[in-house]
């Protein structure tokens, strides 16, 4: 459909009436030629139990209740279990739920490297006392587990064996072991926490409908929202059932009859579910505009819950990091304002009709003739480009989006940073990204710079430029330039949005001239660790030319070694091993 153009990147105007699937299958393939990507068609004489037996993974989207549970009854059941993930976005609304079968298990539930503590002493009782050197907090817990190395003198210690601990304090602990017959503690050693696997036993979906236990937070300003969230999508799955659509934009007498679907739902749950679900106190004007902008499709959204839904897989398959259990709902509520009127927001067959339908025509001029300006061009900076074309901001010949990055593209780039493709090695990051960024919405009125945003630039991001702009994204990399933009947007009195990433964690801040506090007005505690892209490209200070001596040193003299010698001492095996890794 015309109105899947502003949330689906890959899709252009001559794709309208086709397969959506297949439409974007080819482009998919493109961004890993490793991933096989395949469009499922009906075939003869498979059974839907058959199909779905050949996966580790089963997500499901936009698909009714009742299918869906079928499936996840399906696969729970299965042996081994399937993991299966369902997820909607119904306008500033959102769902995910997990389910990876029962006795699944979490390898590591945070991904931290595990703390090391600098053995300073160990006492001869029991339990035996043993103290850290006072350099950095110990994060260990009553109850966990740790191993010992290099400790002289008790060598009994160091036999590999984990060992619990308890009374933690700042810089010592105790250890559930009697070392009166140890022999005597010398000196050194190093104390190393020993991650413990955890069971998690994943319920149906079926059976969480009436029992969904604690809901993960987001926000804890709105800690009753979730089991209102639970009761309306239950409400609207019904709804939709029964009218054969989603509730129509605007339209209050659909919102009513939805509310009142609400009420008999939340009235059933409490009562089928003997106290494991509390009857809620239904906010009915959240309700009505959930009812009244549910049939809208938002790209950021989308792109939100995606990546949720993306990392859930990863975690389903590798067992690392856990898993959202089991109900997670989200609402960006407070970005609507005042709701529009009814003629506002009624389709018009545009590609922003999923957009209109929850902000309006007028809030859709708005954004089409924004000048805005976005700092770097890497992983966070193709992804807002991406979003910002898909929204149609400096859609019109009145806007304009400016794109700046002095950074070519190298291979390490194509694991995060969709828009480059293989061919693309060597290019300049912003001019590649603003060429595909056009390509996603060709009304797309961008200009992409090579320059770096410092006072070197000045003559290029003079007065006269920061002054047309009405929004400054920052996608970089680096303190430095990030204080630099923000002195920018602090004289000129711009709205800035700040962000950034390293790892599985990310920070993000909305700057409102006069409003807020300005990125430079505080300063973030020094990270633990640094950007692996940065310490193996540019190693600009000790902390980065350590860790590159580290990785170098364990690479040569520990990896390369053991991989040589596990090849000689089972050659198959090896092989074996090998194979299922690159599976």
């Amino acid at each position: 459909e015309t109105a899947d153009l502003s949330s689906q990147f890959y899709f252009k105007d001559t794709d309208v009436g086709q397969n959506r699937a297949k439409c974007c299958a080819v482009k998919l393939q493109e961004l890993n030629p490793a991933v096989k990507v395949s469009v499922v068609e009906a075939s003869v004489g498979t059974t839907e139990e058959d199909f779905l037996s050949q996966f580790n993974v089963v997500v499901c989207l936009d698909c009714p209740l009742e299918k869906a549970k079928r499936l996840d009854k399906f696969c729970h059941e299965h042996q081994p279990p399937i993991a299966f993930i369902r997820a909607d976005t119904r306008g500033l609304f959102a769902q995910v739920f997990c389910d990876f079968g029962p006795n699944f298990v979490v390898s590591d539930v945070d991904g931290e490297q595990p703390q090391v503590g600098i053995v300073a002493s160990i006492s001869q009782s029991s339990p035996a006392l043993v103290t850290c050197v006072e350099e950095e907090r110990l994060e260990f817990q009553d109850g966990e587990l740790v191993m010992f190395k290099e400790v002289e003198g008790m060598s009994e210690l160091n036999d590999g064996k984990p060992r619990r601990v308890k009374n933690v304090k700042a810089y010592s602990f105790e250890l559930e072991e009697d070392t009166t017959n140890f022999k005597k503690y010398d000196s050194g050693g190093l104390v190393t926490k020993v991650k413990e696997p955890k069971t998690i036993n994943f319920k149906p979906l079926d059976e969480c409908i009436a029992e969904p236990g604690d809901f993960l937070l987001c926000d804890f300003a709105k800690l009753e929202r979730p089991a209102l969230l639970h009761v309306a999508f239950l409400a609207l799955d019904e709804f939709q059932q029964k009218k054969g659509s989603l509730p129509r934009p605007g339209m209050a007498e659909d919102a009513e009859e939805f509310v009142q679907m609400c009420q008999s739902v939340n009235q059933n749950l409490s009562q089928t579910s003997k106290g494991a679900f509390q009857k809620q106190d239904l906010n009915e004007e959240l309700l009505r505009k959930f009812a009244m902008i549910s049939s809208g499709d938002l790209s950021p959204m989308s792109t939100f819950i995606g990546g949720i839904v993306a990392q859930e897989a990863l975690k389903a398959c590798s067992g690392k990091f856990h898993p959202i259990f089991q109900f997670f709902y989200f609402d960006s509520i407070e970005s609507l304002g005042e709701s529009p009127v009814f003629e506002d927001v009624q389709p018009s067959g545009s590609r922003y009709d999923g957009q209109i339908v929850v902000f309006g025509q007028k809030f859709q001029q708005k954004l089409e003739k924004l000048n805005a300006f976005v700092v770097g061009a890497g992983a966070l900076g193709c992804e807002f480009l991406k979003l910002l074309a898909m929204m149609g901001v400096s859609c019109s010949k009145n806007g304009k989006l400016a794109v700046t990055d002095d950074d070519t593209i190298e291979k390490s780039n194509l694991s995060r940073q969709f828009l480059f493709r293989q061919t693309d090695i060597g290019r300049s990051k912003s001019e590649v990204a603003g060429q595909a960024a056009q390509g996603m919405n060709p009304q797309l009125n961008i200009a992409s710079l090579q320059n770096r945003v410092c006072p070197e630039t000045e003559d290029v991001f003079n007065d006269s430029f920061w002054e047309d702009l009405d929004v400054v994204i920052n996608a970089l990399d680096n303190v430095k330039a990030r204080l630099y933009v923000d002195m920018r947007c602090v004289y000129f009195g711009k709205p800035l949005l700040e962000s950034g990433t390293l790892g599985p964690k990310c920070n993000t801040q909305v700057v409102i001239p006069r409003l807020t506090e300005n990125y430079g007005a505080s300063r973030d505690p020094p990270e633990k660790q640094a950007p692996m892209c940065t310490i193996h490209s540019f190693p600009h200070n000790i902390d980065h030319c350590l860790a590159w001596a580290r990785s170098e040193f364990e690479g040569h003299v520990e990896k390369s070694p053991s991989e040589v010698n596990g090849y000689l001492e089972d050659t198959s095996a090896y092989a074996s091993n090998a194979l299922k890794q690159a599976d």
